[in-house]
This record gives C-alpha cells, sequence and structure tokens, in this order.
C-alpha cells in the first residue's frame, strides 16, 4: 500500500444542506434534507483569478453507498477528494468542481431513475441538485461542461442519464454500470427468493398462489423489509436481496401493489413471469441504446469500461453496449481489463482525466 502524499494541495471539501422538494411524499419516507458535498479543486481560491468558472462532475455512487462514501477518510488509500487533488497537482487533469450527491434510500439506494416506488432521481438530481450547485458555485453553467459518472448502480446511473437525460450532460463515464439483466440480475434470484423463503406465510393458501402469479407479494417481502429495517447489520445474503427488491422496486413500480412494486418470479417455485420480467428489460441498457443513439451521438463523451473477470457478469453487457455503439458509429471510450466488479477505484485515474478534456472550457 502506497503512504499518502501529504504535501499535495488538497482543495477544499464543502458540505451543504438541500431540502428536496421533488422528494417530499416519497413512498419510502426517505428524508427530503440532504448533506452534499462538493470539492474545490485548489484553483477555485486563487486570489489572483476571483471571478474563473470551473467545469462540473457529479459523482454517482454505487448501491448501498452515498455521496459521503466517497468523501469520507481512508487509511492508507485515497478517498476521492484526494484522488482529484493528485491528478490535479500532477497535471492529469485540470480544475474541476466535483458533486457528491445522496440518493440513498431505505432500499439501499437507487438506480438514479424515476420510480414512483421509491421516489423521482433523475428529476431529483437535473432538476434540482444542478441549478442549486450552480446557483452555489462558480461552475461553467452549461451541459457542455457537466458530466456524471459512476461504478455499478452509478454506472448504470451514469448511462441511462446519458440517453434520457442528454440535455444535461455533457460527458458520461461508466465502470461497470448494470446491463444485460439476463445475466447479472436473473441469475442472482434464485438466492433472492431463498431469503424471502424465510418470512414466507407457513401455509400456501390458493390466495397466495394466485398473488404470487401475479408478482404480488404474498407477505414474505413485506416481512423481509420490516426484518431489514430493524436489523442493525445485515448480512451480505440479505443485502444482495435487498438490492434485488430495490431493483423491483425501480424497474416494475406499482402504486397498487403490496409495498408498491411487483416482483418477476413466483417466490415459491422460482417460475419467471413474462410480464414482470419485460418491465425489466424495458430499463435495461442493452435494449434502450438503439432506442437513444440521438442522445447519444449528442454527447462529447462516452466512457465504457469493465473488468473481464466482473463476478456479477457485467462485461457481457459492457460489451453489447460497445458492440451497438460502434455500429451505430457513435464514438466512445471502451476498455476492458484484468479485474473483478470489486476495488477498482484505480480506473478513476483515467476516466476522470478523459472526461475533463472533454467538458474543459478549452472544448
Amino acid at each position: 500500500m502506497a503512504r499518502k502524499n501529504h504535501k499535495i494541495p488538497t482543495g477544499r471539501l464543502v458540505r451543504l444542506e438541500h431540502d428536496s422538494k421533488i422528494l417530499r411524499n416519497n413512498p419510502l419516507d426517505d428524508p427530503t434534507l440532504r448533506h452534499i458535498d462538493i470539492w474545490l479543486p485548489p484553483q477555485y481560491d486563487d486570489a489572483r483569478q476571483p471571478d474563473a468558472r470551473f467545469p462540473v462532475m457529479y459523482d454517482l455512487v454505487g448501491y448501498t453507498g452515498t455521496g459521503q462514501s466517497h468523501t469520507h477518510w481512508k487509511g492508507f488509500e485515497e478517498n476521492l477528494p484526494e484522488r482529484l487533488a493528485r491528478l490535479n497537482h500532477d497535471g492529469q487533469m485540470g480544475a474541476c468542481i466535483v458533486v457528491f450527491p445522496d440518493c440513498f434510500t431505505a432500499l439501499g439506494g437507487n438506480q438514479y431513475i424515476n420510480s414512483e416506488a421509491i421516489g423521482h432521481y433523475a428529476d431529483y438530481l437535473t432538476q434540482e441538485i444542478i441549478p442549486f450547485i450552480d446557483a452555489e458555485f462558480r461552475t461553467l453553467a452549461s451541459p457542455v461542461h457537466r458530466a456524471c459518472f459512476g461504478k455499478s448502480s452509478g454506472g448504470y446511473g451514469a448511462l441511462i442519464h446519458g440517453m434520457k437525460y442528454a440535455e444535461y450532460w455533457g460527458a458520461i463515464a461508466s465502470h461497470a454500470g448494470d446491463a444485460h439483466f439476463d445475466f447479472i440480475y436473473r441469475s442472482d434470484w434464485p438466492n433472492t427468493l431463498t431469503q424471502l423463503a424465510r418470512f414466507a406465510p407457513k401455509e400456501l393458501s390458493a390466495e397466495h398462489r394466485q398473488l404470487a402469479a401475479e408478482g404480488l407479494d404474498d407477505g414474505r417481502v413485506k416481512n423481509f423489509l420490516e426484518y431489514i429495517w430493524k436489523r442493525a447489520s445485515p448480512n451480505g445474503a440479505e443485502i444482495h436481496c435487498l438490492m434485488n427488491l430495490c431493483m423491483a422496486a425501480t424497474y416494475d413500480p406499482d402504486p397498487d401493489a403490496p409495498n408498491g412494486f411487483r416482483i418477476p418470479f413466483t417466490p415459491h417455485t422460482g417460475e419467471i413471469i413474462p410480464a414482470r420480467w419485460m418491465r425489466w428489460l424495458a430499463h435495461d441498457p442493452v435494449h434502450l441504446v438503439e432506442h437513444h443513439l440521438d442522445a447519444l451521438a449528442s454527447l462529447k463523451g462516452i466512457y465504457i469500461d469493465c473488468g473481464w473477470r466482473d463476478q456479477y457478469h457485467i462485461h457481457y453487457g459492457a460489451r453489447i453496449l460497445h458492440k451497438r455503439l460502434t455500429d451505430a458509429g457513435i464514438e466512445h471510450f471502451y476498455e476492458e481489463f484484468d479485474g473483478t466488479h470489486s476495488g477498482i477505484d484505480g480506473r478513476m485515474d483515467i476516466s476522470l482525466p478523459w472526461l475533463y478534456e472533454r467538458i474543459s472550457d478549452k472544448q
């Protein structure tokens, strides 16, 4: 492990509060008052350039994380502000403001899209947080000078925002962003159903079976969620179960359903429910890309990478995206590296300077 270099100018980390109107009355009763961390480069406080303005990047963290996950102290390892300070000091990356939003939910996170079962987090980011940051700091307040990036669920968010919300962004970067749901989610649902079985009704009635056939909760999902929300430290299997329920709430919300969403498999037999699974696939980047080619082509930069040993098999979805973008003639950066889904923060040494070059005022 390398020691930290404490001689590098660190820049300045600012923490602000924002009370969201868009998140009011969200279905999970999650707080509307959120803390947002903002990293300002050393150049921001340069008295010789008091009116200088800067491009902005938004960090979309992965599932179970929030903005502060990337700004807190780490021993023998850089947090993201320290990484940014080093890249800036070494001349690998110009001066840029980086924003760390808080989009955590009672389901462990979200996918940075609008969901009637979780909240309208795409609108929260684009309609509230972006103008809030532009009003508070000396930003280059134009989409061409704004980027979003993330890993895993955050990478998915970056991909979706590049497709559906391209008018807000100049460039995007996805590290192992969720794609090809038939590989990454479908194969994990047996584990989820096994966890939910601990909370199933003791006797499965005809009514329970009818509910299950329609993707509606027979009581086990509600019981599991109540258990999780009371539990101090869920184990890994429980977190993965919660993750799939979070994805169900994201991709197949139903305000009239128990818990506000449906699940895509019958919990007792594990049979897929085709109508429900189609709702998931409608949000899969490998299927969405062909419907949003104009939006993607409007971006100044698209960055995609993934470890070719990703334990969630996301590299297959990344390859499909790469192929479809290439076939459509859309310029993008694509790279596979020798790694998994874990411990890949070092890839930001490549993606962040790459993004900066595309949103800087020199472009």
